[in-house]
């Protein structure tokens, strides 16, 4: 099968500015381990003093454009996963063209005029993350970008799509044209639950793009939230995932496949009204250099494996040795080949 341009991704590009940091830096701006929100007046100082008090990396990040960069990587076939999201004209700007460009995916950005390239605090302790992500420009995506004929064209020779939850905050319209194109043309659409405040206060965007999504990711404490805003009443994940994957559909003659994720906690898989459990690879806690971008890792091994058709059975593996490789690095970062069989 053709691999060219099968997967698309559309999502918020940030630079992330990752360091490890002390439980002093996190108190002083009211930031919890393990947490991922959206910045406000009160962590613009973060970025400045992260850079200027502790050893930071750069790596192009942003959660849509890790899994796409990951699927790339697993793939090793150049220009089999493309992507769309917004950054400014700036030095950060040129930073991710470049990043995105080395890894292989092809990447048409729209670039803002005058709004700074998003960024995103990568607060790490203990081989923990905290994610504190100041959208900037990546908030200023227009569905008039999605709908030129160079970057539709994307869109038409994509078979498979992946659009994290946290794009709803930013341009639910483009959401909205990617997902009817892929239940009017009988392709694949794949999006996640993302982060609790997406499912608290985002609820009416991601219930209007779940109805399309033919596969959707999560891990535990995202799934528990949804349940709870939902009313259902209950904390068992297998029982949400079941759940989710018999919320109704908008159209589309595919099932929905629900797959959430638990730490070191095998990896639930619910579909055609049944529950799948699948464990993951442990790792010693002495490997371990930090969990951030494991999730997204995790969804672009899976969708590698996906989009060649294979079994769920396959797509986990994939997923899991993703996720097992990225998080003995630092950020979202793998070797130059994988050794994935």
């Amino acid at each position: 099968m053709s691999c060219d341009g099968i997967l698309l991704g559309m999502g918020n590009p940030l630079l992330d500015i990752s360091a490890v940091v002390d439980h002093d830096f996190l108190n002083k701006y009211e930031v919890k381990l393990n947490d991922a929100i959206l910045a406000d007046e009160k962590h613009l100082p973060m970025y400045e003093e992260m850079t200027s008090k502790y050893n930071v990396e750069y790596i192009a990040g942003g959660a849509t454009q890790n899994s796409i960069r990951v699927a790339q990587w697993i793939l090793q076939k150049p220009g089999a996963t493309s992507f769309m999201g917004c950054i400014g004209k700036d030095k950060f700007g040129e930073e991710m063209k470049k990043n995105a460009k080395d890894s292989g995916v092809n990447v048409h950005y729209y670039e803002h005029e005058t709004t700074a390239t998003g960024t995103c605090a990568v607060c790490v302790i203990d081989g923990e993350r905290s994610l504190i992500a100041n959208l900037s420009a990546a908030n200023c995506y227009k569905p008039d970008h999605l709908k030129k004929p160079e970057n539709w064209a994307l869109v038409e020779k994509a078979k498979y799509y992946y659009i994290a939850g946290f794009f709803l905050t930013v341009s639910p319209e483009s959401i909205q044209l990617v997902a009817e194109h892929a239940a009017a043309n009988n392709k694949v659409f794949t999006t996640n639950l993302s982060a609790p405040f997406i499912c608290e206060f985002f609820r009416d965007a991601q219930e209007k793009a779940l109805q399309y999504a033919d596969y959707v990711f999560g891990n535990e404490t995202e799934a528990r939230t949804f349940s709870k805003v939902h009313g259902w009443e209950t904390d068992n994940v297998e029982e949400i995932a079941l759940k989710i994957s018999q919320w109704p559909k908008a159209s589309g003659t595919h099932k929905r496949i629900t797959v959430i994720t638990q730490g070191a906690d095998p990896v639930v898989v619910a579909e055609d009204g049944k529950v799948k459990l699948f464990p993951v690879i442990l790792l010693p806690k002495e490997k371990l250099i930090d969990t951030n971008g494991a999730g997204d890792a995790f969804v672009g091994g899976f969708l590698s494996q996906l989009v060649q058709e294979k079994p769920i059975a396959d797509c986990i593996r994939a997923a899991c040795y993703a996720a097992n490789v990225i998080i003995q690095r630092p950020g979202c970062t793998y070797p130059e080949k994988p050794d994935f069989e």
